[in-house]
């Protein structure tokens, strides 16, 4: 199983590290357009991150700061890490720094093929002909920035969307009806095509909602939003006055995707003379109002679709209904694949045992065989390898997410409540 890295921020203690790791991440015979020498002024001084795996230190996204203006002064990553997402992750982290701090734009000058090129073209800058000028305009005004920071609100990563293995029809669907429109308002509008407003994703639970949801956003270039039902309950004035808030902020914003998961618990069917009359008909005039403004999406999750307020679910409050369904043969395999780094392994005997397990159920299964082969490691003296029989044994020791009765619910549902 593959080493994971830690990212935090530059600590003083890094320096003589990331000058070794400067000297060897060169890729290219060109000079770097900022010296180590401005690199190293800029460190303490402005936001930088480093990535550490097994108490080394492989990574570092160093940038300086010019009033609402950031340049990247350098991305270095060990050699053996290349090409592993790494350097993506480290721009990732840096550009939530940068926007907190009331940047708007990003640049980079580097030689052209040089270390970081594939993470900057990963990370949604475009490259400009010449000199491979990289520069990102923030979907966030720095106006904007302190109102989302309050929110809990990020820019997700630009490859997250990649980053999912297999579901195939469903990033297919999702692609289709959501993405395209928001991407293209224009070209939408000439076919007559309202780009959707607010979806409701609904499924059994640990297939990959909140991923899809976080992945629509990263897509965009969009801020990722999550309000929580649990938290707004207990804000003061209670939870549909917490709904008329966070919804009036949210309107400040430009574009945003806003998701709630586990929606029923606040627009579950209404019994008169409860509190639930005044959330959902607080809930569905926030709507109302959120759906005038382009820009912007609302993405509902919930496990038990059929406990939502009929009216929620009404057409014209909700643009699609999409199921989102356990893993099918091709999207176990490729599950599998992205936790798999032993050749022996018989990959399709594990997609054979894991009918009904979810995405999370077989994240849980790898990680659980590659604490175990580091144990082993860590006892032996010497490098260990994950077998067959080490999967199959820990998937047997899993009870999966899914039962039969919740799949067959789940194709009920969808026979009487997907709008697709």
């Amino acid at each position: 199983m593959s080493i994971t890295w830690h990212l935090r921020d530059f600590e003083p203690a890094d320096l003589e590290a990331i000058v070794r790791l400067d000297a060897e991440s060169g890729t290219t015979d060109e000079p770097p357009a900022f010296t180590l020498a401005d690199v190293i002024d800029c460190l303490g001084r402005c936001p930088a991150v480093v990535a550490t795996a097994a108490g080394r230190l492989v990574g570092v996204a160093v940038s300086r700061v010019d009033h609402d203006r950031a340049w990247v002064v350098r991305i270095a990553l060990s050699p053996q890490w290349r090409r592993r997402g790494l350097g993506s992750a480290l721009l990732s982290e840096l550009e939530h720094r940068l926007l907190a701090a009331g940047v708007s734009r990003i640049s980079a000058l580097l030689p052209e093929g040089e270390t970081g090129s594939v993470a900057f073209a990963n990370s949604g800058f475009r490259s400009r002909a010449g000199l491979s000028y990289y520069e990102k305009t923030e979907p966030v005004s720095p106006r904007s920035a302190s109102l989302l920071t309050a929110l809990g609100g990020a820019v997700p990563w630009a490859g997250l969307w990649d980053r999912i293995a297999g579901m195939t029809l469903e990033k297919t669907l999702i692609e289709r009806r959501l993405v395209l429109p928001l991407s293209y308002p224009e070209v939408a509008n000439e076919h007559g095509v309202r780009p959707p407003s607010a979806v409701v994703l609904f499924g059994p639970p640990g297939t990959g909602k909140t991923t899809f949801a976080r992945a629509v956003a990263s897509r965009l270039a969009w801020p990722f939003v999550e309000l929580f039902p649990s938290r707004l309950a207990t804000a003061e004035g209670g939870l549909a006055g917490a709904l008329n808030d966070a919804f009036g902020r949210l309107a400040e914003l430009e574009h945003v995707l806003v998701f709630i998961d586990e929606v029923e618990e606040i627009a579950a069917a209404r019994r008169p003379g409860t509190a639930s009359v005044t959330v959902v008909n607080e809930l569905l005039q926030s709507l109302v109002t959120f759906r005038e403004r382009s820009g912007r999406l609302l993405v509902c999750a919930t496990n038990s679709v059929r406990e939502l307020d009929a009216a929620f679910l009404r057409h014209g409050r909700f643009d699609y209904v999409l199921p989102i369904g356990p893993p099918d043969i091709g999207a176990r395999q490729a599950l599998w694949q992205q936790y798999l780094d032993e050749d022996e392994v018989d990959i399709d005997a594990l997609v054979r045992a894991t009918d009904g397990f979810t995405p999370a159920d077989v994240e849980h299964t790898a990680r659980t065989v590659a604490q175990q082969t580091f144990e082993r490691t860590m006892d032996a003296g010497h490098r260990c390898h994950a077998s067959t029989a080490d999967f199959l044994a820990a998937i047997a020791g899993v009870r999966p997410t899914l039962t039969p009765g919740m799949v067959s619910a789940f194709a009920e549902d969808i026979e009487q409540f997907a709008r697709r």
